[in-house]
């Protein structure tokens, strides 16, 4: 089964106030994205992993990671579908797509072939990670940025709601979606010209493929980890915190 994995790391990070992009800042004397491209290699899921990118960055990437990555321009930032969409071409002879994040620098290796082995168990046209917190306080303050995992009354994943289009009651669900997955990628062609981007930000979210799986039918298959394993860094105060994890 061919593979290949996405990493998305053209967002502006306008929180973190650096003048390079946040994948490029530096943790343990290497960019945070680094950390997850090596993993990614380590896994042996893809030798070459697609970097999602803005157009006026790749120089800044080329100089950091060299010829790790196969790089991809996101022409415009519209959200984390359009994203995805941008890297078709490359990954047009895959059978399976997995989608990460730049700046999830503690995702290990084996955490992203259990992901793969669900995927390849199960044969859902999508397989995911999630992570649950015990509250959104101190170490897990940024979490409650992230989309919350909805489930019905058999638990089977009904929607992931974006915090910033979560009603109050769906804010409080403590399961969180750190945006980890595993598309059939025939599927995901096929439908990621569906998304919308009628929501709160104007922008085509990965995320709106889970209800549409779930709209015809299909069966979202999960597993957990550790919320510090994929925990995400946007802020000055995030950084600080990762730096004492890895060292």
């Amino acid at each position: 089964m061919r593979t290949r994995v996405i990493v998305l790391a053209a967002g502006k990070g306008k929180r973190m106030g650096r003048e390079i992009p946040k994948p490029l800042v530096e943790i343990a004397g290497r960019p945070m994205v680094e950390h997850l491209i090596d993993s990614i290699i380590d896994s042996e899921l893809d030798s070459r992993p697609i970097l999602v990118i803005a157009p006026d960055n790749i120089e800044l990437f080329q100089d950091a990671l060299g010829d790790k990555c196969e790089y991809v321009t996101q022409q415009d930032q519209l959200g984390t579908g359009d994203a995805v969409r941008a890297a078709e071409d490359a990954f047009s002879d895959s059978d399976c797509v997995m989608v990460f994040y730049g700046d999830h620098p503690f995702l290990t290796a084996e955490k992203m072939q259990e992901l793969k082995d669900l995927y390849e168990q199960e044969r859902t046209v999508l397989s995911m990670v999630t992570t649950k917190v015990p509250s959104f306080k101190g170490q897990y303050e940024g979490l409650a940025r992230w989309g919350r995992i909805i489930r019905g009354e058999v638990g089977t994943v009904t929607a992931i709601r974006e915090a910033k289009d979560a009603s109050e009651a769906e804010l409080e669900i403590k399961e969180v979606n750190p945006a980890l997955f595993a598309f059939d990628a025939q599927w995901l062609k096929d439908h990621l010209p569906m998304l919308s981007n009628k929501n709160a930000s104007g922008e085509y979210y990965l995320t709106d493929l889970i209800e549409m799986a779930i709209e015809e039918g299909e069966e979202i298959s999960t597993i957990t980890a550790e919320p510090l394993e994929v925990i995400g860094i946007n802020t000055e105060e995030e950084l600080e915190k990762a730096q004492e994890l890895i060292g």
